[in-house]
């Protein structure tokens, strides 16, 4: 679980395609010492597993599975990613809870200027965005992030983000541009809420007391 405030940028040092899994190698700005192997560490919002590591980088794994629906599929050598490790149990919660499980591929529509801030609007399939709700919040490229706006449009969904300047220095964001393409986790809570509505719950619990319940027990 992590918590969507990136702790820093690092770079893919390496990269082996083959087989069912892929080899990234990736430099931290964090020291690396308390890094073990069997970590996880979100990568652009990817929780990946640390299976080796030296004094500046580690490597993960990425399956096939993960390739095929995020962003991974178009990584390269040289690139700049944003690098989180997952969360201590009892420590701050600043942002909000990230699985690291991407739901979908979202594309940059535009960005528009807004003072020192820039407002980005992303579109992503309107299967996803049933969980997307403005003031809501949302990981994108691993980053915690609060909805502005929601629209709706047939197939798509469209939404837009505001990043302040602090939030563009220190991730990726601040390079994306009209085109690019990024990584999407909508909030936990919205898809727990909809197999709650949609399955008519998971049981009916043992004390709760409506109106039947009430005369039954002598009220009236």
């Amino acid at each position: 679980m992590f918590t969507g405030l990136i702790e820093g940028m690092g770079h893919v040092r390496s990269l082996q395609k083959g087989g069912a899994d892929w080899s990234l190698g990736v430099t931290a700005p964090f020291d690396l010492a308390g890094v073990a192997l069997g970590d996880s560490v979100a990568v652009n919002g990817v929780c990946l597993t640390v299976v080796a590591r030296d004094a500046v980088a580690f490597t993960v794994q990425v399956s096939r599975e993960t390739v095929n629906v995020t962003t991974m599929a178009g990584i390269r050598v040289g690139q700049t990613v944003n690098l989180e490790r997952a969360m201590v149990l009892g420590g701050r919660l600043d942002g909000h809870l990230v699985q690291g499980h991407v739901d979908t591929v979202g594309q940059v529509e535009r960005l528009v200027p807004r003072g020192p801030s820039t407002a980005i609007w992303f579109r992503v399939p309107a299967a996803f965005g049933r969980y997307i709700i403005p003031k809501g919040s949302i990981a994108v490229d691993g980053v915690s992030l609060t909805v502005n706006e929601v629209v709706d449009a047939g197939a798509v969904t469209r939404f837009t983000v505001n990043i302040i300047p602090h939030t563009g220095h220190k991730t990726t964001l601040s390079a994306l541009v009209a085109g690019g393409l990024v990584n999407v986790e909508t909030d936990l809570l919205g898809r727990y809420v909809e197999r709650l509505l949609t399955t008519g719950g998971w049981g009916r619990p043992s004390g709760l007391l409506d109106e039947a319940g009430l005369l039954k027990k002598g009220f009236q």
